[in-house]
């Protein structure tokens, strides 16, 4: 896999930590009480580790994944038996099939994410 995708799906993760996390009182109540867990202090570290994994991102690839998390809620998705999962949408055949167009950092033609290969 591409190391700018390995990065990437690094950061859709951590984000998608940080949303659970400081979303609803009532499961923030429980992560305090039940793990001791200091949300604020969880976040802040969240946000740095997001920002430090952006910062190793070439700066064209970071501007496209900011633009597309700005739209969208995974700007990152699988492409499955050449299927992009983000907007199923058929890949290239030429790029589905092709094991060194597969390891290049890849976006859907059609809904503009970027695209990891499962076989």
């Amino acid at each position: 896999m591409n190391a700018q995708m390995e990065i990437l799906l690094q950061i859709q993760d951590l984000k998608g930590q940080r949303k659970e996390l400081g979303e609803g009182e009532t499961a923030r109540q429980v992560q305090e009480e039940q793990f001791n867990l200091d949300i604020e202090t969880a976040l802040a570290e969240l946000d740095d580790r997001i920002e430090a994994l952006e910062t190793e991102l070439d700066p064209t690839v970071r501007t496209r994944y900011d633009r597309l998390a700005k739209a969208m809620s995974r700007p990152v998705v699988p492409a499955i038996n050449g299927t992009c999962y983000g907007c199923f949408v058929s890949v290239a055949t030429a790029v589905a099939s092709d094991p060194r167009e597969r390891n290049r950092l890849r976006t859907c033609d059609h809904c503009g994410r970027f695209l990891y290969f499962v076989s």
